[in-house]
């Protein structure tokens, strides 16, 4: 593709870090993930403690099982998420409930989430999709008013901002971030929980490493004490290493940089294609910032191109494109799962039925957009 959907924007500081760190001799998890935690916790603030692992989807299944989330229970999950989402709450035992979305900002319904709650919930999980924050205090007062546990997935939403709060400062149980090679930052694979809970934190800093109750740096770093350690419970291999917070951290500096420039990206997106039979996506708030990691725009019925055919014209025109997400109601294993009668999920539906995701990335160019712009003004004009 001569405009590809994604293109990460690795610099010489990525570079030199990993080289620094492959010289040191130290490669797993030791004090450049420290580091990289201690940062990203000061950049939260709120007083969070971090806890760095080897993807969002390890960091929502730590943060499910810390909460305690297990069998005979059920959690709340949006139906227009990945799949990780879901499937985290359903390897711990726990009841998936799906529910639908708000049509503006295609996050989880509250309305909705109260027509399909049960006394056997212990969770609801937002998703802030596409990097656009969840309204946040709507769900915590959801989340007290039934007794239910908060995990956010905030995978798209670094640095996303509600009421001027950085997403993941919130007092929420976990709010789980990722570092996917597409996202807004990233450590080629790799995730970050913040959690203001003490308790959270530190079961899921001992479960990410085999439940072993010291980890790898401080039993290797003590000459004579590596095999001086005790196994307190059936941990994962959920770490994070030296080599990609090394990455991360470099990434870390430039986190306003990128999110500035996808802004700017998205602007020319919004102005350039309004009037179109097309539903594009919602601004930040007011007083908040949207992390922009997708424009995912929405093809009307009315318009005289579907969605497939204007993907095929990106396509031949060598431009890339997605789309996010199919619901995980119309997914075959989620579909099985769904109670009898399901209430059904319009909103997700007639999204999914015209979705289409358009490029946006730090090192895209105004020309790359306006070559974007141009292929779908002429299909859909």
């Amino acid at each position: 593709m001569r405009i590809p959907f994604f293109q990460p924007s690795i610099g010489d500081r990525e570079v030199q870090a990993a080289i620094a760190v492959l010289r040191s001799g130290w490669l797993t998890t030791g004090t450049k993930c420290r580091e990289f935690e201690e940062q990203f916790a000061e950049m939260l603030g709120g007083n969070v403690e971090t806890v760095a692992v080897n993807s969002a989807t390890a960091g929502i299944h730590l943060a499910a099982e810390s909460c305690g989330i297990g069998p005979g229970d059920a959690v709340l999950v949006p139906t227009l998420t990945f799949s990780a989402t879901a499937a985290a709450f359903h390897h711990l035992g726990a009841e998936v409930i799906l529910v639908d979305v708000d049509r503006a900002s295609l996050t989880i319904d509250l309305d909705d989430a109260e027509r399909r709650w049960t006394p056997q919930c212990k969770a609801i999980a937002p998703v802030h999709f596409g990097g656009w924050p969840c309204d946040i205090e709507a769900i915590l007062a959801f989340a007290r008013k039934r007794g239910l546990k908060v995990i956010e997935d905030a995978a798209h939403a670094l640095p996303a901002q509600r009421n001027r709060q950085m997403v993941g400062s919130s007092d929420s149980d976990a709010c789980v971030f990722s570092f996917y090679a597409n996202k807004t930052i990233t450590t080629g694979e790799g995730g970050m929980i913040a959690t203001r809970s003490p308790l959270v934190a530190a079961r899921a800093r001992m479960m990410r490493t085999h439940g072993l109750n010291r980890d790898a740096f401080d039993r290797f770093r003590t000459i004579g004490a590596s095999w001086s350690y005790d196994v307190v419970a059936a941990g994962f291999k959920y770490n994070l290493t030296d080599l990609a917070a090394a990455i991360g951290l470099a990434q870390l500096e430039r986190v306003y940089e990128f999110q500035s420039h996808r802004q700017a990206i998205a602007e020319r997106y919004l102005d350039r294609l309004s009037g179109l039979p097309l539903d594009l996506p919602a601004l930040a708030p007011q007083g908040g910032m949207h992390a922009w990691h997708l424009f995912p725009v929405r093809v009307r019925p009315e318009a005289r191109m579907s969605r497939d055919d204007l993907i095929a014209l990106l396509t031949e025109s060598g431009i890339g494109s997605s789309v996010h997400y199919r619901p995980l109601h119309q997914m075959t294993y989620w579909s099985e799962r769904l109670p009898p009668k399901s209430l059904g999920f319009p909103v997700a539906d007639a999204y999914f039925a015209g979705a289409v995701t358009l490029p946006l990335y730090p090192g895209m160019q105004d020309t790359d957009a306006e070559e974007v712009i141009s292929v779908i003004r002429q299909a859909l004009g």
